[in-house]
C-alpha cells in the first residue's frame, strides 16, 4: 500500500523518528515520508515509532492508499527529493 507518513515529535527524539522512517520510506521534506509498505512493514514502523514518541506530546501522522495512481501529487516551488528518477 502507498504511505504518506508526518511525524512532529520534540526536538530531542527528530533524528531518531528521520532514521526510523528513512529505512521504511522515501524522505520527502523535514518531516514527511512517502512509499510503498507492506501491511507488515507498515505495523513495525508504527510499533518502533511508538517506542521512540512521548504518546502525549508527540504525533505520527499516516495516510494510506492501496494504489499510488489514485493520489494526484503536485509540487509548487523546488522538490526536496525526486524519488522518480533512479540511477
Amino acid at each position: 500500500m502507498y504511505i504518506i507518513a508526518i511525524y512532529d515529535v520534540g526536538s530531542e527524539r527528530c533524528g531518531k523518528m528521520l532514521k526510523l522512517c528513512r529505512r521504511y520510506l522515501n524522505w520527502i521534506q523535514n518531516s514527511v515520508f512517502e512509499g510503498e509498505l507492506t501491511e507488515v512493514q507498515l505495523k513495525q514502523l508504527i510499533l518502533e515509532a511508538k517506542e521512540i514518541m512521548v504518546m502525549d506530546y508527540d504525533s505520527f501522522i499516516i495516510f494510506k492508499n492501496r494504489n499510488k495512481n489514485w493520489l494526484e501529487k503536485e509540487v509548487i516551488g523546488e522538490e526536496k527529493a525526486d524519488i522518480g528518477q533512479f540511477l
